[in-house]
């Protein structure tokens, strides 16, 4: 934790603030002077458990917005702090600009305050996760601290003990909190001083080393059925194609950002088998290396790499081994369920953005039951 780092107890007065809203206005403690009961909820853009519990929070927001209670919502995090494989589950990362459209698009009905930049309020309360909620009283001392509800999933019927709310309802009711400190759960609080740590990341992905394997059609076909739990990007490119060259760098971030969930990319090069080396030579300046949430996986399948050269000498077996809906050209690309159904294909270079909404559309933003 950074110095700095507090813990609020029960009963300690609210520590004062002064947050820009992506409303552009500056917020302060004494903004909410006159609510009854004030719900701090530090919550964020890329955290599948934060962005879980949006639905239920809206849902209270909207159940007691005429009884006195008003709920601020803060951002706690700076993006220096995140590596891009825990962006797996979000559109966004956690910066101001992207707070913005975040709230749009899932109709945020609460201010949503920014405190990436000093990070002063987090540590003044002692926001350990995303999210954790502090709720204080008309005196503006601390009731309940901790979860807002004991479910890490998205549906509603998941939760059994509605933590936050019943704190809210005690409150109103001129009672006694009946538990006023939980656990909070979800992501870690992704402080400044983490910046270091992702730089090291960063220093071990750009010295990680790729095998090139040798594939023909047979084995193109069996990757393509799948059949693991795995979603499995295919893209055929070669180091002569241009457009290939242009949008690997995409292809790789892909690549990185889903590296913590059930996904991977598989690359095939249609160069030359002579020219094996350059190949691995532009995987590796690339960073196509595999990352190691799947690498037992691979393992299981009796499988090294997922960096191939294509031996076969008709493409067009390939095409029909991979996709036969394939117009030919490379760069192509395809996306692949655990079930083998196709989920979108393109030919031509990607667009980064469109492919990694694709991939998010299919896998989800929160965590699923097994």
């Amino acid at each position: 934790m950074p110095e700095a780092f507090h813990e609020l107890a029960i009963g300690d007065v609210a520590p004062p603030f002064s947050l820009l809203g992506i409303d552009d206005k500056t917020h302060t403690l004494d903004s909410y002077k006159d609510a009854q009961t004030l719900v701090i909820a530090f919550i964020s853009n890329h955290c599948p458990e934060s962005q879980a519990i949006e639905g239920r929070l809206k849902k209270l927001v909207e159940q007691t917005k005429d009884k006195g209670v008003t709920f601020v919502a803060v951002n706690p995090n700076n993006p220096v702090g995140l590596r891009p494989d825990e962006l797996g589950y979000s559109k966004y990362n956690d910066s101001f600009p992207e707070m913005k459209l975040h709230a749009k698009e899932q109709g945020f009905n609460f201010p949503y305050l920014y405190d990436g930049e000093t990070q002063a309020m987090a540590m003044a309360y002692g926001c350990l996760a995303t999210p954790h909620i502090f709720i204080f009283d008309g005196k503006r001392k601390l009731a309940y601290k901790g979860e807002f509800d004991d479910s890490r999933f998205v549906d509603e019927g998941s939760v059994k003990t509605p933590s936050a709310q019943n704190a809210i309802e005690a409150l109103l009711a001129g009672k006694p909190v009946p538990v006023a400190e939980t656990r909070p759960h979800g992501c870690s609080t992704k402080w400044l001083t983490k910046k270091s740590a992702v730089a090291q990341d960063d220093e071990k992905w750009a010295k990680a080393t790729v095998d090139v394997e040798l594939i023909d059609a047979d084995g193109v076909a069996a990757l393509r059925k799948n059949g693991t739990k795995k979603v499995r990007l295919f893209n055929v490119w070669a180091t002569w194609c241009a457009p290939c060259v242009q949008e690997f760098p995409e292809l790789a971030k892909t690549a990185r950002k889903f590296g913590l969930r059930d996904f991977e990319m598989i690359t095939i090069s249609m160069d030359r088998p002579e020219l094996k080396d350059k190949v691995k030579a532009f995987l590796e300046k690339h960073q196509a290396a595999i990352p190691d949430k799947i690498k037992a996986s691979l393992k299981a399948e009796n499988r090294t790499t997922n960096s191939y050269l294509y031996t076969g000498p008709s493409p067009d077996a390939l095409v029909n081994a991979l996709d036969p809906e394939w117009p030919g050209p490379l760069p192509h690309t395809v996306l692949v369920a655990p079930d083998g159904t196709v989920i979108w294909r393109h030919n031509g270079q990607v667009d980064g953005e469109e492919l990694r909404a694709e991939i998010l559309k299919y896998m989800g933003r929160y965590y699923k039951p097994e």
